[in-house]
């Protein structure tokens, strides 16, 4: 009798540790995937991050004032573009792989004036062929 009652108890303790093992693997793999995200997410930030440095970078760039379109690499992954129309107005277009910000403007003469606006995420023009310089 004695002996079943160390079997029960051996077998209460295996139980625990059986479960207890499962609940850690559930919370271990709960965590790995709350840091695949993060990690994402922090990815697609230096991404964001990057594009709107070039787009920046662009703007105090000195372009020349001709119609047409001019390219110049920020970094490895990025390019800014400047595309000025004969009418006058102007897009700066930064891209960092898929991600693109365009900021309009205008020029003339006496130089090349940006949108007090800012930037766009989506492009300005009527013609969304014209924003696809790069």
């Amino acid at each position: 009798m004695n002996r079943e009652r160390g079997i029960s108890s051996l077998a209460m303790v295996l139980m625990l540790l059986l479960l207890g093992s499962l609940m850690l693997q559930g919370l271990n793999q709960a965590q790995r995937q709350q840091l695949a995200r993060v990690n994402d997410e922090t990815r697609a930030l230096r991404k964001t991050a990057i594009v709107h440095s070039a787009i920046q970078w662009g703007k105090v760039q000195q372009w020349p004032v001709t119609a047409g379109t001019q390219c110049r690499s920020f970094d490895e992954t990025s390019r800014v573009c400047l595309q000025q129309f004969a009418d006058g107005a102007l897009l700066l277009t930064a891209q960092s792989d898929a991600l693109r910000l365009w900021q309009s403007g205008t020029w003339d003469a006496d130089g090349i004036h940006f949108s007090a606006h800012g930037w766009s995420d989506f492009c300005p023009l009527k013609e969304v062929s014209q924003c696809q310089p790069l």
